[in-house]
């Protein structure tokens, strides 16, 4: 965590073999894991292999997060059960998700583990 501005870094999300980048977010050349390179052409697809896994609901945290979506035991992420409780079809990172979110993951992780 940074402490001047007091939130996690941001991570490439490209992932090649399952590895995720190491590099900053947006940065320029190959990703890199490691020793290992690649290009963005050599990259995973960004759907996530762990969508449609069967899943139950992760435990909350006391201020009720992850608000009743399980942990997906691929990519990390709280995600929502369809009818079915499989795990609904998503990429392996969001690009949208907030700092906030970021902690909260970081924070019930902490507690419960992986």
């Amino acid at each position: 965590m940074t402490e001047a501005a007091g939130e996690a870094m941001r991570f490439c999300r490209s992932r090649s073999a399952g590895r995720r980048c190491t590099r900053p977010l947006d940065h320029a050349g190959l990703h890199r894991h490691r020793a290992i390179m690649w290009t963005d052409a050599a990259a995973d697809p960004a759907r996530c292999p762990g969508s449609g896994a069967v899943a139950p609901p992760a435990a909350p945290l006391p201020d009720g997060f992850p608000h009743g979506r399980a942990l997906c035991p691929t990519c990390l992420r709280f995600l929502p059960l369809d009818g079915d409780g499989l795990i609904e079809e998503h990429e392996t990172s969001d690009p949208d998700e907030t700092p906030a979110e970021a902690g909260q993951r970081r924070e019930w992780l902490n507690r419960h583990g992986w």
